[in-house]
């Protein structure tokens, strides 16, 4: 059978095309659509591109309702450790089709020995043999997970866990596909089932949803209820009992108006809020007006409900005879919450949540496995689409350390500690000023935390002096509840400052700067605070005994503050950046205490300067869209207030002549002079480091390869990098300071660019020779600071760094330059981290200008329809 391309049906033939309105309407629209509001229930049964975030299950706070996430923009998915890990494959639907289509094909291969004709592709394809059903990238993946874990990692769950996971594996594959899916949504609320819309993938969805309600027992268990700092007792129902559900049914555990109330959809609510006079415009307003009337606890009548209303929806869907509706008509002169409550249930049908205690447990196997608090959805599929990608990764020692967590007692101690974590930075950072209630509760979980936080100290520290090898205690310290106790610490000195309590906080300080296991990208703000006490504080505080002189006390603790700001540019942990305010601070002290020139700092070599302030004029096009009906009649603001958010249009009058960018434009005007260069927004930076950083990112280094198919550690993005390699990247920037950058690039150039070899921040299509003339161009010891800064921290600092890169390479007499170029429009400007990398720039001699691009011209183009 020849295959044919399906055509779309008939009645869906116009669905996605533009219907022009007739010309009598007067009505144009050239503007982007807004965002249309949800009036129908969404389903995922297509694969997005913007995946829901998921925040670390280990993460959630105590109420389920705040750790559920929505879809959110592409430009705000949080992108996880693992993800930026692996390669850069394709995740779209697509990609998961082709795999599951593989998949598919396997199967029908392996079925074809018994079965005459089952082995031919076209008729497989034909009668859609493989559909879906048989096998998910999704459960695939969901199944990989707990496998490896099981197989590695078993001692970490007792009996009744384990009990789950046994049944777990007996589902058949509908229901755990179903389970997947919720699994990957909004997990702590409530599903229509009758909109769930995964029919492609599950014949009988009620079957499904059936075993995945269905109640099991379990065993007794050996293992005790653990209690940690700050939680003396796991949160309420993620524990598992005596017998367990995969999934909550909705009937008889909906009992709130304020729950069922959230799954009506806008139209579905202006239906109810017709019958009860409601009143509002949006679905915000309608619900509120609802939960209103429904506290006021007044008959019925009151809003025009007749007992012939309430009799049409006083069945409910399992059956309830006449006798439950005489009864509910009665309760309901007297409580309207019941009666809207019915109505709404009637309206969604059944509904499907999945049960907390085996959610939590699934959550703490993802948890364990990706080796990370965080996970979202392609954290799921990546692995396995990597595994089937035609790429070429980078040869590496594979390590996956199965004693990441040595205990069960502290793998739960580490999720507690990142709940308690999330608590208080709830308190501290979500909600605004958190208040002095906010602050007493913050002071509460840290005075639990830090005699445990003590104790661990020095457990690690035994561990790192006679446990830990080759550097593998930098990663493996981010999993122990240590590492979240010291966040938790860091967050309590703010309090401590808050109340004033000066003498805590400063023996708190210098406890956290005592260690240098956990959490080294803070040293430098904790030297900063420390001095800060020392210079103001300490003094009416701990007066030296042996000094009577309120004065010589504030030069005594002067004089320590100014030792500490030594000991942080001298500590090799501190970050480079903190080092420009630590100078800052000793030359202020020297000065007020008139410490005699001769003994004074000299920093004039590493000072500051202002970026360079050029302006290049241009012809700015400005775009004049007709306004359409909607925003005439809604938007009060004038046109042009919408266009201030947007990208600005320029003439490049220098080349092409046509419409291009602002930084295009600039990029022109200095091509006009001689430069060469490139809109790469840090992406010249990130290519030299991994062409520099080649081998020192993928050296041995345990438990950070955690697959085959990575492009760079797993510990790149946290402070755990550089201090595992410090020897090996003190090294190489000495190399780099003594000119030997360019015979670095060569080597490597010529042993990867065949092969395209994924590595993080490294593009191909950047020319080698223009890599060599860059190098030649850059000062050797400032190319070695940049590189040391993108080592410290390259999570934080590959953005904000100059638009533009560009550079003049060398002529006769006259040397090589380079420049970084940061451009700034009208109505632009420049955020900390821009900031803060020309303060990096700058300081290591580099020339930074900041380009104001003025219009000399403006044409105004009216855009019609």
């Amino acid at each position: 059978m020849v295959l044919t391309k399906q055509r779309t049906a008939v009645h869906n033939s116009m669905l996605g095309r533009r219907i022009p309105h007739p010309s009598s309407t007067n009505f144009t629209d050239d503007s982007p659509p807004s965002k249309r509001l949800k009036t129908h229930e969404s389903t995922d049964d297509d694969f997005r591109d913007v995946s829901p975030l998921r925040t670390p299950r280990a993460e959630t706070p105590d109420s389920d309702d705040e750790c559920s996430s929505g879809e959110v923009g592409a430009s705000n998915v949080h992108v996880t450790e693992l993800e930026s890990a692996l390669g850069p494959v394709k995740t779209d639907k697509e990609a998961i089709q082709e795999y599951e289509a593989m998949r598919a094909a396997e199967g029908s291969l392996d079925e074809s020995e018994d079965v005459p004709g089952a082995g031919d592709l076209n008729d497989r394809l034909s009668k859609r043999s493989w559909t879906r059903g048989k096998s998910s990238i999704y459960v695939d993946a969901f199944n990989l997970a707990l496998e490896t874990v099981l197989e590695d990692e078993g001692h970490l769950f007792d009996e009744r866990e384990m009990k789950v996971f046994q049944i777990w594996r007996e589902l058949d594959y509908e229901a755990q596909y179903l389970y997947v899916r919720l699994f990957l949504r909004k997990t702590s609320v409530w599903h229509r089932i009758n909109k769930l819309g995964y029919y492609g993938d599950i014949a009988d969805l009620p079957a499904a949803v059936d075993i995945l309600q269905t109640t099991h027992s379990l065993p007794e268990t050996t293992a005790e209820i653990q209690v940690n700092p700050a939680e003396h007792a796991p949160p309420d129902g993620t524990v598992l009992d005596s017998t367990f559900t995969f999934a909550d049914s909705s009937d008889g555990m909906i009992t709130s108006l304020e729950e069922a109330s959230s799954l009506l959809n806008l139209e579905e609510l202006k239906v109810i809020g017709k019958e009860s006079k409601l009143r509002g415009k949006n679905k915000t307003e309608l619900l509120n007006s609802l939960r209103s009337m429904s506290r006021r606890q007044s008959g019925l009548g009151w809003v025009g409900l007749k007992r012939s209303d309430s009799e049409q929806t006083s069945v409910s869907d399992s059956g309830e005879n006449d006798d439950t509706g005489a009864e509910d008509d009665g309760m309901s002169d007297s409580n309207r919450d019941k009666h809207f409550l019915r109505k709404i249930m009637n309206t969604t049908g059944a509904c499907i949540r999945l049960s907390l205690p085996t959610l939590k447990l699934f959550e703490r196997v993802h948890l364990v496995f990706y080796r990370s608090t965080e996970w979202t959805e392609k954290s799921l599929t990546t692995i396995i689409l990597a595994r089937i990608s035609r790429r070429n990764f980078p040869d590496y020692i594979v390590s996956r350390s199965a004693n990441i967590f040595t205990s069960r007692a502290e793998l739960l101690e580490f999720e507690a500690g990142l709940r308690t974590q999330f608590r208080v930075e709830d308190i501290l950072e979500m909600n605004g000023n958190p208040g002095k209630a906010g602050l007493e509760e913050v002071k509460a979980i840290f005075d639990e935390v830090y005699p445990r936080w003590k104790v661990l100290l020095e457990e690690e520290q035994r561990k790192e002096e006679r446990v830990y090898e080759s550097g593998e205690g930098a990663y493996l310290r981010r999993f122990s509840p240590a590492w979240v106790y010291t966040r938790i610490v860091h967050k309590g000195t703010y309090v401590l400052g808050r109340f004033k309590l000066h003498a805590e906080e400063h023996e708190v300080l210098s406890k956290l700067l005592g260690q240098h296991l956990f959490h080294a990208a803070r040293r430098g703000a904790w030297y900063q605070r420390k001095a800060l006490l020392e210079e103001h504080y300490m003094y009416a505080i701990a007066p030296p005994e042996n000094l009577s002189d309120p004065e010589k006390h504030k030069r005594h603790w002067k004089r320590i503050a100014l030792q500490t700001c030594e000991q942080g540019l001298q500590d090799k942990d501190c970050h480079i950046i903190y080092h420009y305010d630590l100078q800052k601070r000793i030359k202020k002290i020297e000065k007020n205490i008139k410490m005699p020139m001769r003994e004074q700092h000299d920093f004039d070599h590493v000072l500051l300067a202002k970026p360079i302030e050029v302006t290049v004029e241009g012809i700015q096009i400005k775009k004049n869209y007709p306004p359409s009906l909607k925003r005439r009649t809604s938007n009060t603001h004038p046109p042009e207030e919408k266009l201030r958010s947007t990208k600005t249009i320029w003439v490049d009058e220098a080349e092409t002549g046509g419409e291009c960018s602002v930084e295009a434009m600039c990029l022109s005007h200095y091509r006009s002079q001689g430069f060469k260069g490139y809109h790469a927004e840090g992406g010249i930076i990130r290519t030299l480091f991994a062409y520099l950083f080649f081998d020192i990112l993928f050296i041995y280094i345990p438990n950070v390869f955690q697959t085959a198919y990575q492009t760079c550690p797993l510990d790149l993005h946290t402070d755990a990098f550089f201090p595992s390699r410090i020897s090996e990247i003190n090294h190489r920037l000495v190399e780099i300071a003594n000119g030997n950058a360019a015979d670095i690039i060569r080597s490597v150039d010529s042993r990867e660019r065949e092969r395209a070899t994924c590595v993080i921040g490294l593009r191909w299509d950047f020319e080698l020779d223009d890599l060599l003339e860059i190098v030649a161009c850059f000062p050797d010891e400032a190319l070695a600071a940049v590189c040391k800064v993108m080592a410290q921290e390259y999570r934080v600092r590959g953005g904000g760094i100059p638009d533009l890169f560009i550079w003049k390479p060398a002529t006769g007499e006259e040397k090589g330059e380079v420049r970084f170029v940061e451009v700034k429009s009208e109505n632009d400007r420049l955020s900390d981290t821009q900031r803060l990398w020309i303060h990096v720039l700058t300081g290591a001699g580099v020339r930074v200008e900041l380009c104001n691009a003025v219009a000399k011209e403006v044409k105004v183009i009216d855009v019609e329809r």
